[in-house]
């Protein structure tokens, strides 16, 4: 599974607010799945599937995982 973070969206050309607004949305959404563990401040990372969703289209794994 591919993890997304801050840093990795602002890569991509999205704005430092912009990407921490899109984070927090991906956390949200993980948690309403059920996931309880995105339920915390200070997690930053959240999988590439949910950040996909929330933007509605898909991210290639390749350009969000340059330094990988």
């Amino acid at each position: 599974m591919t993890m997304v973070t801050k840093n990795d969206l602002q890569e991509l050309g999205f704005g430092p607010s912009q990407s921490s607004d899109i984070i927090r949305k991906a956390k949200c959404l993980m948690v309403n799945k059920g996931y309880g563990y995105y339920n915390n401040r200070r997690l930053g990372c959240v999988p590439i599937e949910a950040v996909e969703e929330i933007l509605g289209i898909q991210l290639t794994e390749s350009k969000v995982n340059k330094n990988a």
